[in-house]
């Protein structure tokens, strides 16, 4: 198996059976996002502790394979790690999207890069580069508060 069909199997699976997809327990932080052109929508539901550790991340939310798949990859790689770390990884996803550059985050494991490289081919499709950044984007307001709802269109 090549690395292109390896990673169309994680988006596939990912899209089919996404994790997390339910809203979790005394989350106490929460976003809505909503992509007007593919109809995407997400609702990131997060429970940070007192330190902004991620100690559960889901979504509810339909939309295109890579929009669901993305938010199910998101919410596997996130939980668990700390904000700062988080955002790291945030900011280092959107730059291989924008830019196609490789991933280089030590406190990813190979497998966490995999499922994260598995949504680079995006990039050759701008318009579902949005699909794919909705729910992260989502993630950030929540952390921050910011009651607005996510819209990938002005």
């Amino acid at each position: 198996m090549d690395i292109k069909e390896l990673y169309q199997d994680i988006i596939l699976d990912h899209g089919k059976n996404p994790r997390n997809k339910n809203k979790c327990k005394d989350f106490n932080k929460d976003a809505k996002g909503h992509n007007p052109l593919c109809g995407d929508k997400v609702h990131v539901y997060i429970k940070l502790d007192k330190e902004k550790k991620v100690e559960d991340i889901s979504f509810e939310g339909e939309g295109c394979a890579i929009s669901m798949a993305s938010a199910s990859i998101m919410t596997e790689i996130v939980k668990g790690k700390e904000f700062n770390v988080a955002k790291k990884i945030l900011e280092h996803f959107l730059n291989m999207l924008k830019e196609g550059s490789k991933l280089s985050i030590n406190s990813l494991t190979d497998d966490e890069n995999t499922r994260m490289m598995s949504l680079s081919g995006v990039k050759q499709f701008p318009m579902r580069v949005k699909c794919a950044t909705l729910a992260w984007h989502t993630f950030m307001h929540a952390v921050e508060g910011n009651r607005n709802t996510v819209k990938t269109e002005k």
